[in-house]
Formats: structure tokens, C-alpha cells, sequence
């Protein structure tokens, strides 16, 4: 049957690419409300998409944007059971300009599909869909039962998907949860992640002045927020980049001998961070690798700033108001809301004289630790080393996926991280892409997970 399979899903390699393109025409932007309709478009072509690959599937609807739930069981229930999990969101494409053609109106060029969602999420969890129906149309059967879970909100946080794990462990019991959101490490070298960190975040406001006054009439007389918050955002991290918050390292999960060789066989190099970002150089913690601050250390970050007059020209004012969004990303034993107060606590003590400063917009998800000796784990590195020719790699994740930890603490059930994509995808960037070859791979391996299962 795997043969058979295998062969049929490669015969439809241009139905399922033409398949992907127009799943990645819909801009299901779930962060701004203009797309809302999209989001919900995306819900129902995949349903619908589902439906044609032969399982029963559904919409569900949450407080925000709908979830996608499809099945197939068959007739034998002492078969496992694998719910397979993956998102239909995407990140806002901005800026446009940056992108070499629309970001939804996706393209193939030179054996890349560009298009935002292209490798964040959507070619990742369809490889899977087109497993399950290259099963379902060659074979008329499945060698597990399978359940697919596919949410519109994981770009925002997942806010809703939480508590509808909770509610329903009964329709999402299963025996492991298959999340393919992540990279490989080259076209021949797959990577089996054993770790997420979590993440707390904020936004902080700081207020000198009741209005933007004439920074001639009043410069030198009062404080400036745009500075102020300058020198409070300087001051949490020394020059070497550790952070100074007080107790920040406190609870920090401390690495094996063991994993330290374990992540010392990922072949990545400073060439390679600054290949893929295009940073001068390197820049962290110095006693760390790159691949464990990758994924074993904590952050804290700037993600945007804003204060003032920023249109063309000039405007010669002092504002009023400075503002900043925070995010920390978190390893294991890290609390995300005592992250929050600690961080906090630092800046309110690092305000200069005559700031008031304020917080809004609190947020965080605990890190993730899989163990990696659970028989449905082992069945993923069977499936990745026969897929790939090489067995996979072991990595500790510096992304976040918030709804893993849903899943351990509710379910209870091995969770298995092997992503499809590559590192120079560009996710959350400009010219995101995805390798018709990750693609293929991608099937394949999923077609051979579930016979390994």
C-alpha cells in the first residue's frame, strides 16, 4: 500500500500545487479586521478542500474566527488515532513595496512558491491533507484513524483555541498530535524540534506632557518621552546583550551536558545567521552558541517604537507621548506573567524624572519540553530518516507555538514537531516562500508517518 500511495501522491504533484496557489490567493489576515471575510473564506475553502480529500469535516465557530475540524475513522478503533494540527491565518504582508510580486497572488518562480502563508502555515499542514486524501482516493482507507484541527487565530496568539481544547478533549482524544509549522535543515536534512519557548509580552506607554508643545518655546524646560523611553528600553540590557532585569534568569531551565552535544550537531554558523538575516554580525549572550541561544535562553525584545512627528519634512515639537510593544521570548519553568512584572518592575525603576509610565496589553504562553523515547515520536524519525535520507536533527525552537502547551496539559499525549519548510523561507517577511521540493517532501513524509504510526 505505502508504495502505491507514495506513487499516486507523486502523479499528482501539479493538481496539489495549482491546489496550494489558490489556497494562498486568500488573504485570511487574521491581525486586521479588514480581512475578516477572508479569515472566514479561508475556513471554508478548507473545509470544503477537506470534504473532497474524503473526511467529514466542519466549521466550528469561537468568539473570534471560525476553527476547521475534519475526521476519518475507520472501521477498526484499535487503530491510533493522530490529530494533526496547523493554522489557515497569516501574518499581515506589510510593507508591500518589499515584495518582489503580490503577496496573494502567489507565484512559482525558479521552484519556490512566493506568497505570504506560503511555508507559515499553509503548504505545511495541505502536505498533510494531500497525505491523507493520496491515501484515501489510491487505497479507500487510512492505516490510522486521523483528526485535523486547523485554526485562524494562532497569528494573534490562539486566544480562543485554549479553551476549546479544554472543553473538547473528548472529540480531540487521540493517541499523538502531529504539528508541522517549522523548518528543515537543508533539502536533505530534517529536524525534529523538542522544545518551543513561550512568550510574554506588552506594550508600555510613557507621558511627559499634557499635548506636543514647540520644542523651541519649551525644549531644554521639559522632558522628552521619546527619550526617556529610550534610556528605560537601554537599560535592560548590558552591552554583551544579557538582560538586566533583577530575577529575569531566575527560573531559567539549565541545559545537559547532553543537550549541549545534542545541539552542537546542528550545522549552523554565524555565516549562516547572517546569510539568512543579513545582520553585520552575530550578537548575544557571549558564554552561549547560537543554537542554544536559539532556543534554550530567554529574550527580551523591541518589536516597534513610536512617538511624535514622522511624516515627511520636519515638525519641531516635543510630543507628549512615546510607546513601545515588548516581547520576551521564554523558556521552560518561566512563569510568562511574573516575566511581565519583573520586566516592568525594571522600567518603572529605570523612569527618569518627570515620566508617567503605563502598561496595557499583557500576554503570555509558557514554554514547551517534549520528551522524545514516546513510540509515536519514534515513528516521526523512522518516517523523516526514510523520507530524507538522513536521520533528523534534535532542536530546542526559539519560536512559539502557544497551543502546544494547550496540548500537553489537556491531552496528555506525545506531541510531534517536525516542520517541512526551510530556514530562508522569510515567514513574517517580505517574499515569504515555500519550496515546490518541501512541498513533495513534505507528503511524502507525512504519507509515511502515518504507515510508520
Amino acid at each position: 500500500m505505502l508504495s502505491q500511495v507514495l506513487e499516486y501522491a507523486r502523479s499528482q504533484r501539479e493538481r496539489y500545487v495549482e491546489d496550494l496557489l489558490e489556497y494562498l490567493a486568500i488573504p485570511s489576515v487574521s491581525a486586521q479586521p479588514d480581512h475578516a471575510r477572508d479569515v472566514k473564506m479561508a475556513a471554508l475553502w478548507l473545509a470544503d478542500y477537506l470534504r473532497a480529500a474524503g473526511l467529514r469535516a466542519e466549521l466550528i465557530a469561537t468568539p473570534g474566527h471560525p476553527l476547521v475540524y475534519a475526521e476519518w475513522s475507520g472501521h477498526d478503533h484499535h487503530r491510533p488515532t493522530v490529530l494533526i494540527y496547523g493554522h489557515y491565518d497569516v501574518q499581515p504582508a506589510e510593507p508591500f513595496e518589499l515584495w518582489q510580486s503580490d503577496p496573494f497572488q502567489p507565484v512559482v518562480r525558479d521552484g519556490y512558491i512566493y506568497a505570504r502563508g506560503a511555508s507559515d502555515n499553509k503548504g505545511q499542514h495541505l502536505a498533510h491533507v494531500n497525505a491523507v486524501a493520496s491515501y484515501l482516493r489510491c487505497e479507500g482507507t487510512l492505516p490510522v484513524n486521523v483528526k485535523f484541527l486547523l485554526e485562524g487565530e494562532e497569528e494573534i496568539g490562539s486566544p480562543n483555541l485554549g479553551s476549546f481544547i479544554a472543553q473538547h478533549r473528548d472529540l480531540l482524544a487521540c493517541d499523538c498530535v502531529m504539528i508541522s509549522d517549522g523548518s528543515l535543515r537543508s533539502l536533505t536534512q530534517p529536524v525534529l524540534t523538542y522544545g518551543l519557548r513561550g512568550l510574554a509580552g506588552f506594550e508600555v506607554h510613557v507621558r511627559c506632557l499634557a499635548h506636543d508643545v514647540h520644542s523651541g518655546h519649551y525644549g531644554g524646560n521639559v522632558q522628552n518621552p521619546a527619550l526617556a523611553l529610550a534610556q528605560i528600553l537601554a537599560a535592560l540590557k548590558d552591552a554583551a546583550g544579557r538582560v538586566t532585569v533583577p530575577g529575569f534568569y531566575d527560573d531559567v531551565r539549565t541545559l545537559s551536558a547532553e543537550e549541549r552535544r545534542l545541539l552542537a550537531r546542528i550545522p549552523y554558523s554565524e555565516a549562516d545567521l547572517v546569510r539568512e538575516t543579513g545582520a553585520l554580525a552575530a550578537f548575544g549572550e557571549p558564554e552561549f552558541t547560537i543554537s542554544e541561544r536559539r532556543g534554550a535562553r530567554p529574550t527580551l525584545e523591541v518589536n516597534g517604537m513610536w512617538s511624535g512627528y514622522i511624516g515627511p519634512g520636519s515638525k519641531t515639537i516635543i510630543p507628549a507621548t512615546a510607546h513601545a510593544k515588548i516581547t520576551c521570548r521564554l523558556v521552560p519553568h518561566q512563569e510568562p506573567m511574573k516575566v511581565i512584572q519583573q520586566v516592568q518592575a525594571a522600567m518603572r525603576a529605570a523612569a527618569p524624572a518627570g515620566v508617567e509610565i503605563s502598561f496595557s496589553d499583557e500576554r503570555g504562553s509558557p514554554a514547551s519540553l517534549i520528551a522524545l523515547d514516546a513510540a509515536e515520536v519514534q515513528a516521526a524519525i523512522r518516517a523523516a530518516q526514510h523520507t530524507y535520507g538522513n536521520p533528523p536533527l534534535y532542536e530546542l525552537e526559539g519560536g512559539s507555538i502557544p497551543i502546544v502547551h494547550d496540548f500537553q496539559t489537556q491531552l496528555g499525549k506525545p506531541i510531534i514537531l517536525l516542520g517541512f519548510g526551510l530556514p530562508e523561507d522569510n515567514i513574517h517577511a517580505p517574499n515569504e516562500r515555500f519550496a515546490l521540493s518541501c512541498y513533495e517532501k513534505g507528503m511524502e513524509a507525512s504519507i509515511r508517518f502515518l504507515a510508520e504510526l
